[in-house]
C-alpha cells in the first residue's frame, strides 16, 4: 500500500517563517535572504515527506498564502516583487482575510474587478514548474479552479460558468507537460447545485484533454455530488472519511470505478489524538473490498496541527495520546506496513486519557441546567435603558477591541516571570504599570469605554485554558492563523472547571484608575472550543457548556467589582460551522446556547461581542438569536460591505464599526474613516454605532497606534459635531 501526505507546515520549528518574513517587513533583511530561508524550510518540509510517505506535492510553500499565489499565477493580481506581494497581504489596498471553510486558518480573498474579463486569465507565474524542477520528486501542486473562483470575490452568478471555463484552459496549458499533478478542489463538498456540477464535469474534461494524471484532493466533509466525480478523467480521487462520513455511505451505494486510485483519507488532521490504528486498517480492508488501487492518507491539510510531539513540555500521560505533524506521518507509515502485514497491530489500552479529567461536579451542573438558562429574563429594549443611564455615552462612543501593543520589553517580562527569574510580586506589579501607563495614554485620547491592554495575557485562547482544568497547553504547538500570525491551540481532555476568578483582578485594577467604564475582557465558550484540540468522547456543545459556566461565574465576580461592561470575543463563532448549510442549524442552536449561557448578567451589564473577518450573510438570523448587546465587525477591509447584511432585518441592538485594518501598519485617515461610517449610515440609525479597529493592538506598535487612535476620536467628534 502506497502514502500520501499533503499540507505539512511550513512555519519551522521554531518559528523561523514568522521571524523570516517579519525581518524583512522590518527592513532586516533583503529579499534575497527571506526567499534563501524560505527554501531552506521548504527543503525540511520535503525531507520530513520523503523520510516518512511514498507521495507528497511540491509548490505548497508560500511567503503568505496559497489563494493570493493562486491569483498571481493566473494573472488576477500583479507582484513585481515581494514588497509588491505584502502590500496585497497588509498594505492600505490589501485583499479582504477570510476564514478558509470551517478552519481557523484564514486566505486571501481574489477580487476580480469589473475591469478583469474571462479573457484575462494568462499564466503570468509558473509556479508549479519552477518548485517542480528543484524538487523533482514531488508532485506539483495546485488549488484547483473551481475553488479558486468560488472562494473569490466580484463575480457575478451570471459570469461565472465563463470566467471557469476561461481559467481552465489555462490551467490546461499549465499542467499540460506535467507528469502527475496534486489538484485541491476543498470547494468540492459544498452544496453545490446541478449546474455548477455540471460546470465541473465540462471543465476537468478540458483539463484531462490535456492530462488525466490529476491527482484530485477534497477535504473537511463529504462530496454530495460522488458518482459525478468519479467520471472526471483524472487518475486518483482523494475523499476525506474522518469529516465526510458520508464518503463511506456513498462508496457502498456506488461502488468506486476500478481504474481509478481511492486516496483514503483517514488520519485525522483536525484533531491531535493518536489514530486508532486498528480501527483505520480494518477500515481500509473493507475498502479494498471496493477499491483495488487503495492509497492512504491524511484526511485534511497537515497545517492544521502543530509540526511535532518532539521536545513538548506536555504531562506525559497526555503525550502519549497525541500525534502532531510528523507524528500523523509516521502513523501513516505504519498503518500501510500493517496493513501489508510487514508490522503487527499495537495492543490496545483500557485507559484512555479523558479518564484524567472527570469531574463529578461539573458533570452534574450540565445535567442540571434548563432552557430559561440559555435566555436573558430581560428583553434588550430595557436592558438599554438601564446601561444608558448607568453609562452616560455619547453618541459615536470610541472604543478598542481589548489588546494593546505587547512590546519586547512585555514579552521579556512574561519570559523572566514563566522562567522564574523574576517573583510573582515583580511581575504583578510591572503590569499594573502597564495597565496604569494605558489608562492614562485612553483618557488622554478621549476614548469613551477603556480597556486594561491584556498585557498579562499571551493569546486569547492560551490564557484562559492555562487558568481552567481540564485543558493543557503545548510549548511549542504552534500554527499558522493567517500570514505570520501564530497560536498554540489548546488541548482539551478533561471536564473543564475554574477554580478562582480568571481575569478579576486586572480588570479591577483598571477600572480603580478612572471614572469611564472599563471593559472586563473575555474568551467566548465557542471561541475556546473551535480554537483548541477537543477531547473526543463527549459532544462539543457539552464542552462549550462547561467553558460557558465558568465564563458565567467571571462575569458575577466582574459585577461584584462594579464591572459595568463585558466583551465576550467570539470571532470564531461563524468558523466553526459545518461546511454544508444543512447541517448548520444543529450547530448553531448549541453555538448560540453557549454564548447566552456564558453570557448570563444583571440587566444593567452592557455585554458587547466581538466578530472578525467572517462572512455573515448565512449567519445573521442566528447572530441576532445571541443576547449581546453590543456586537463588534471588521469592515475596513470590506470598506463596510460587510453592513449589507442588515439591510432590511430589525436589527434594534448597537454595532460597533472596524473602521481601522489593524493588519496592516497604514494609520487611516479620519476621511477615509468616514467613508465607511457614511455607508453604514445609509443602513443603521446613528444612535446604533459605535467607533472602533477591527481586531486587537496586540500586533501594533506604539507610535501607529495612538495615531490611528487619535483619528478614531477625531472620526467620533467630526460625526458628532454633524448631528
Amino acid at each position: 500500500m502506497q502514502t500520501y501526505a499533503y499540507g505539512f507546515p511550513r512555519l519551522g520549528k521554531n518559528r523561523e517563517y514568522k521571524t523570516s518574513i517579519e525581518n524583512f517587513w522590518d527592513n532586516k533583511i533583503e529579499e534575497r535572504q527571506l526567499q534563501e530561508k524560505l527554501r531552506k524550510l521548504e527543503e525540511e518540509r520535503l525531507a520530513a515527506y520523503e523520510k516518512y510517505v511514498d507521495k507528497f506535492p511540491v509548490g505548497e510553500m508560500t511567503s503568505y498564502d496559497n489563494m493570493l499565489d493562486t491569483a498571481l499565477i493566473f494573472g488576477l493580481h500583479k507582484s513585481g516583487d515581494l514588497h509588491d506581494y505584502y502590500n496585497l497581504c497588509r498594505g492600505k489596498n490589501a485583499l479582504k482575510l477570510t476564514k478558509w471553510f470551517n478552519t481557523n486558518y484564514h486566505y486571501l480573498v481574489p477580487e476580480f474587478g469589473e475591469s478583469f474579463a474571462p479573457s484575462g486569465f494568462n499564466i503570468a507565474w509558473n509556479k508549479p514548474e519552477a518548485e517542480s524542477r528543484i524538487h523533482k520528486k514531488g508532485i506539483p501542486y495546485l488549488i484547483g479552479p473551481f475553488t479558486f473562483l468560488k472562494l473569490s470575490r466580484g463575480i457575478s452568478p451570471g459570469m461565472f460558468k465563463e470566467y471557469l471555463f476561461s481559467l481552465v484552459g489555462v490551467y490546461a496549458q499549465l499542467i499540460k507537460g506535467f507528469k502527475e499533478v496534486h489538484i485541491e478542489e476543498p470547494a468540492f463538498v459544498m452544496e453545490l447545485s446541478r449546474e455548477e456540477i455540471r460546470w465541473i464535469k465540462q471543465g476537468y474534461e478540458k483539463l484531462g484533454a490535456q492530462n488525466q494524471n490529476i491527482n484530485l484532493f477534497t477535504y473537511y466533509d463529504s462530496v454530495d455530488f460522488l458518482k459525478e466525480l468519479y467520471d472526471l478523467p483524472v487518475k486518483a480521487i482523494g475523499l476525506d472519511f474522518v469529516n465526510g462520513k458520508e464518503n463511506l455511505a456513498s462508496i457502498k451505494k456506488h461502488g468506486f470505478p476500478e481504474e481509478k486510485m481511492l486516496i483514503a483519507g483517514v488520519v485525522d488532521c483536525r484533531n491531535v489524538w493518536k489514530t486508532d490504528v486498528n480501527g483505520v486498517v480494518g477500515f481500509l480492508k473493507e475498502m479494498s473490498e471496493y477499491s483495488k488501487k487503495l492509497i492512504v492518507s491524511n484526511a485534511a491539510p497537515l497545517y492544521h496541527l502543530p509540526i511535532t510531539t518532539e521536545g513538548e513540555g506536555l504531562d506525559n500521560r497526555l503525550l502519549k495520546d497525541v500525534a502532531f505533524a510528523r507524528e500523523r506521518l509516521a502513523e501513516l507509515r505504519l498503518i500501510a506496513q500493517i496493513y501489508e502485514g510487514g508490522k503487527k497491530v499495537p495492543e490496545e489500552k483500557t485507559e484512555t486519557v479523558f479518564d484524567l479529567g472527570r469531574d463529578i461536579k461539573v458533570q452534574e451542573r450540565i445535567k442540571n441546567l434548563k432552557d430559561a438558562d440559555f435566555k436573558k429574563a430581560v428583553p434588550y429594549a430595557v436592558r438599554t435603558k438601564e446601561q444608558n443611564m448607568i453609562l452616560g455615552l455619547p453618541d459615536f462612543p470610541v472604543t478598542t477591541i481589548g489588546s494593546f501593543p505587547q512590546t519586547p520589553q512585555v514579552r521579556k517580562k512574561r519570559v523572566l516571570f514563566k522562567s522564574g527569574k523574576i517573583s510573582q510580586e515583580d511581575y504583578t506589579a510591572f503590569i499594573r504599570e502597564e495597565i496604569a501607563h494605558l489608562i492614562r495614554i485612553q483618557e488622554d485620547l478621549g476614548l469613551d469605554v477603556l480597556v486594561h491592554g491584556e498585557f498579562e495575557r499571551t493569546d486569547m485562547v492560551e490564557f484562559f485554558a492555562q487558568k481552567l482544568n481540564g485543558i493543557a497547553t503545548s510549548k511549542k504547538g504552534w500554527i499558522i492563523s493567517y500570514g505570520t500570525r501564530v497560536y498554540r491551540p489548546a488541548i482539551i481532555y478533561g471536564d473543564v472547571s475554574r477554580s478562582e476568578p480568571m481575569t478579576l483582578k486586572e480588570i479591577a485594577f483598571a477600572q480603580s484608575l478612572t471614572k469611564k467604564p472599563v471593559k472586563g475582557m473575555l474568551t467566548g465558550p465557542v471561541t475556546i472550543t473551535a480554537w483548541s484540540f477537543v477531547r473526543k468522547d463527549l459532544p462539543v456543545y457539552e464542552v462549550a457548556y462547561q467553558i460557558a459556566l465558568c465564563l458565567q461565574d467571571e462575569i458575577k465576580d466582574y459585577e461584584k467589582e462594579g464591572i459595568k461592561v463585558v466583551q465576550i470575543d467570539e470571532p470564531a463563532f461563524k468558523e466553526k460551522a459545518p461546511v454544508k448549510k444543512s447541517q448548520q442549524d444543529k450547530y448553531y442552536d448549541w453555538a448560540v446556547k453557549a454564548f447566552n449561557l456564558a453570557s448570563q448578567s444583571k440587566p444593567g451589564t452592557q455585554i458587547h461581542t466581538h466578530m472578525c473577518y467572517s462572512e455573515f450573510t448565512e449567519a445573521i438570523r442566528h447572530i441576532l438569536s445571541m443576547d449581546f448587546d453590543v456586537i463588534t465587525i471588521e469592515a475596513s477591509r470590506s470598506k463596510g460591505d460587510i453592513i449589507e447584511v442588515f439591510r432590511g432585518l430589525d436589527f434594534k441592538r448597537q454595532i460597533g464599526l472596524g473602521v481601522w485594518d489593524i493588519h496592516s501598519p497604514t494609520v487611516p485617515s479620519i476621511e477615509d474613516m468616514e467613508d465607511i461610517v457614511k455607508r453604514v449610515l445609509k443602513i443603521l440609525p446613528e444612535k446604533s454605532l459605535w467607533i472602533n479597529p477591527d481586531c486587537g493592538l496586540k500586533t501594533r506598535g506604539w507610535e501607529e497606534t495612538t495615531a490611528a487612535l487619535k483619528n478614531l476620536v477625531g472620526l467620533a467628534e467630526k460625526l458628532r459635531e454633524r448631528q
